[in-house]
């Protein structure tokens, strides 16, 4: 091969190999994505229960299992913004108290509204 030929193969190879990342680092973000709105589907899922406030205590305890499975959506999250919400969320989820539900119910809902909403926001659904 004389060295244009090999030039050009080199060039083609280095623009082919260029190609594929490209196109890899695109498939990645696109994957990102689609975790993240999958994530984000399923802790808005959660978070919109509405608790029986009947029995306190059982509200509370399922209101804390419901913050740890939001803390662990928070890590699968593909986006940090996203992730951030939902980690807020799931930290809110897993300190309510008996007493929260009892003496401040209004109070808590508020709080969690907002940060469904905020939640909701941040994974652009």
């Amino acid at each position: 091969m004389n060295r244009v030929t090999t030039a050009a193969v080199g060039g083609a190879l280095v623009l082919a190999l260029a190609g594929c990342g490209a196109a890899s680092e695109t498939a990645g973000r696109v994957g990102d994505a689609a975790t993240t709105v999958g994530v984000c589907t399923e802790a808005v899922r959660i978070a919109t229960v509405t608790p029986d406030l009947a029995d306190p205590q059982v509200a509370a305890d399922r209101a804390q299992a419901a913050g740890r499975e939001l803390t662990d959506l928070a890590e699968r999250a593909g986006n940090t913004t996203a992730g951030e919400a939902i980690d807020s969320l799931a930290t809110t989820m897993r300190e309510t108290t008996v007493d929260d539900l009892v003496t401040g119910p209004a109070n808590w809902v508020q709080r969690k509204t907002e940060q469904v909403t905020a939640l909701t926001k941040a994974c652009g659904l």
